[in-house]
C-alpha cells in the first residue's frame, strides 16, 4: 500500500517539472542577455587600449554620483549569480527527476530523437561553469593572469590570450557554450509556449544562427590576440 503523500501524483509531478523548466528558461534568458552585452564590450578591444580600459572603468562607475562606485556592477553580479544558481539547480533537479522516473537506461538510443547538443548539455554545462570561474580569476580578478592583478584590463586580456593553451581552453568552452545555447534557445521557446510544429524549423534556424553569431563574436578576440592582430 502507498500512503498519501508518499508519492507525488502525476499532476503534481508535472507541475513541478514545468516550474523547473520555466526557472531554467527565464534564468537562461537573463544569462543570454548578459552574454550579448559582454560580447559587444569585448569587441571594444579593437578600438585600442585606451578605449577598452575606459569601457572597463565605465562599467564600475555606472550610476555615479547617484550611487557609490560599483553599486550597479554589484547588482548585475548578484543577479547573474542568482541566475547561474537557479539555472544549475533546475538542470540538476530535472535530470534527477528524469532518472527517478526511468531508473533503467534504454538499451539503445536513437540519434534522431536526441541531438548531440542535447546529450552533452549536462557535462558541457559543467565545463562552461568551470570556465566561468577560471575566466573571473584570470581576466576580472587577475589572480591567475600572467600580468597579475595590478595590470590594466587590456593588458590582462592580451597576456592571457597570447598563451595558446589558455586560448585553446577558451575556444573549447565557447564551442560547448554555442551548443548549449542552440539547444537552450529551442528548449526555452518550447517551455514558454512560443513554439509549435509549424514554427519549429524557424526557431531551430534562429537558434543555430544566434548561437553561431555569439560564439564567433567571442572567438574573434582571442584569435586576434593569438595571431598578433591585437597586441
Amino acid at each position: 500500500m502507498t500512503h498519501s503523500g508518499q508519492r507525488r501524483t502525476p499532476k503534481a509531478a508535472k507541475t513541478n517539472s514545468v516550474f523547473k523548466k520555466v526557472v531554467m528558461a527565464v534564468s537562461g534568458i537573463i544569462l543570454v542577455l548578459y552574454l550579448i552585452a559582454h560580447m559587444i564590450g569585448n569587441l571594444k578591444v579593437f578600438a585600442g587600449r585606451e578605449s577598452f580600459n575606459h569601457y572597463s572603468e565605465w562599467i564600475r562607475t555606472i550610476g555615479e554620483p547617484a550611487v557609490p562606485s560599483q553599486t550597479t556592477l554589484w547588482i548585475i553580479r548578484i543577479v547573474l549569480l542568482a541566475a547561474v544558481i537557479a539555472h544549475f539547480w533546475a538542470a540538476v533537479s530535472l535530470w534527477r527527476q528524469a532518472r527517478r522516473a526511468r531508473p533503467e537506461r534504454y538499451v539503445s538510443k536513437k540519434a534522431v530523437a536526441q541531438s548531440y547538443a542535447s546529450r552533452t548539455m549536462r557535462w558541457g554545462g559543467v565545463i562552461v561553469l568551470l570556465f566561468i570561474i577560471w575566466h573571473i580569476l584570470d581576466l576580472t580578478v587577475g589572480a591567475v593572469n600572467p600580468d597579475g592583478a595590478d595590470s590594466t584590463p587590456y593588458d590582462r586580456l592580451v597576456a592571457s590570450f597570447q598563451n595558446p593553451f589558455i586560448t585553446a581552453f577558451y575556444v573549447l568552452a565557447l564551442l560547448l557554450l554555442g551548443m548549449h545555447l542552440r539547444h537552450g534557445i529551442w528548449s526555452a521557446t518550447q517551455t514558454l509556449g512560443q513554439s509549435n510544429k509549424r514554427r519549429e524549423r524557424t526557431v531551430n534556424a534562429f537558434a543555430i544562427a544566434f548561437a553561431t553569431l555569439l560564439t564567433v563574436g567571442f572567438l574573434i578576440v582571442p584569435f586576434s590576440v593569438l595571431f598578433n592582430i591585437v597586441d
